[in-house]
């Protein structure tokens, strides 16, 4: 099979595809004729193929997919008028605590930010996808111990955690998560109100 036709196998089998293909279910496509390399080079000239056009090739953390360009997002909406889920300001933050300093516990994310930590607000971000519990800290209680998934970063068209901006605390990052998601933000709980606190450090490898 010649690379023409190879890129056309990939691109069909990516177009069609309703989740990312990662380049190990994309050598299936060729009975692992083809080495990881190459289908990464295919890839590659897929994107440069694509590169003027309103859908670009994206590599995330699940594999491969095909998605529209941000400035196409005006115009689809039209499509699709329905309102995206509202997050409160201490959701974002709650968040970005999270995805930089995972794996924490609640205790942690209360340290951070100075205040309690709201159960809906946890709850709201599992049910999303976004955040999982991965284990128990060795410590009275064993507090659950919570870190972002794959599904958060893929919403966010990120391949890895690396990727987030390095920012400094909970307010620019949760202002950088609204941004690369388009979240729109709804008023702040009363009891959540408070300031944050810095956060300490940049992000930590994204768990296995």
């Amino acid at each position: 099979m010649n690379s023409s036709d190879a890129k056309r196998v990939l691109e069909t089998a990516l177009i069609c595809s309703p989740q990312p293909l990662s380049v190990r279910e994309l050598r299936v496509l060729f009975n692992d004729e083809l080495g990881a390399d190459t289908i990464k080079a295919l890839l590659q000239d897929l994107q440069d193929d694509w590169s003027t056009r309103g859908v670009e090739l994206v590599a995330v953390a699940s594999g491969w997919r095909f998605q529209s360009r941000p400035q196409m997002r005006e115009y689809l909406d039209r499509l699709h008028p329905e309102k995206p889920p509202r997050y409160t300001r201490a959701t974002l933050e709650t968040l970005a605590i999270i995805a930089y300093r995972q794996p924490v516990t609640r205790g942690d994310i209360e340290d951070i930010r100075g205040v309690t930590v709201n159960s809906l607000t946890i709850k709201q971000l599992e049910d999303r996808g976004w955040v999982e519990v991965i284990g128990h800290r060795e410590a009275p209680g064993r507090p659950a111990l919570f870190a972002t998934t794959r599904h958060f970063l893929d919403d966010l068209g990120l391949p890895s955690l690396d990727a987030l901006p390095l920012l400094d605390n909970p307010v620019q990052a949760a202002a950088a998560l609204e941004s690369l998601a388009d979240l729109p933000v709804q008023p702040e709980l009363a009891i959540e109100g408070d300031a944050p606190a810095d956060l300490p450090d940049g992000p930590s490898s994204q768990p296995s």
